[in-house]
């Protein structure tokens, strides 16, 4: 009886230290779509960190706007003026960036983002890995730092089955 007692104590202090790990620490979720692609995969999962807040430009995160989860990459911070020219180029404090792991051109899409934009306090630009197409800061403007879930620090690639 004592030892099932034990068990039981030990087994709701293991969930209790699981829950506030994933529920308040870190989080895990998988990738819905191509809109990271290559770096993630549709069916990837990502563990995120929740409680880092000191994000940078390159950082890949969850952020979730207008009830909808996106993940993309950071490519501008609070103060960068940000601006996409009608020849696709990405251009931040009138400096094009060149992206090294990004194969996919960045058009500006037809929204009611308009540039240049100057980030505000707590703002973030962030676009997806794979620019034709993927819903990120074009289309719906800067990402408020209490819409980011989270910093991506690991991936779990699905498997081939």
């Amino acid at each position: 009886m004592r030892a099932l007692r034990n068990f039981l104590v030990r087994l709701f202090l293991l969930i209790t230290v699981i829950g506030i790990l994933f529920g308040v620490v870190f989080g895990l979720t998988p990738m819905a779509n191509a809109d990271m692609q290559p770096a993630v995969c549709a069916g990837d999962l990502m563990l995120y960190y929740r409680l880092g807040k000191n994000l940078k430009s390159d950082d890949v995160v969850v952020f979730q706007k207008e009830g909808i989860q996106y993940t993309g990459r950071i490519v501008a911070v609070p103060g960068d003026v940000v601006e996409i020219t009608n020849e696709s180029d990405l251009m931040v404090n009138e400096s094009t960036v060149t992206e090294e792991n990004i194969f996919y051109t960045t058009p500006v899409y037809d929204s009611e983002v308009e540039y240049p934009l100057t980030l505000k306090e707590d703002q973030y630009f962030i676009l997806c890995d794979n620019r034709e197409g993927a819903k990120d800061s074009r289309s719906f403007g800067a990402v408020d730092t209490s819409e980011i879930k989270g910093k991506v620090i690991t991936i779990v690639r699905r498997s081939g089955i």
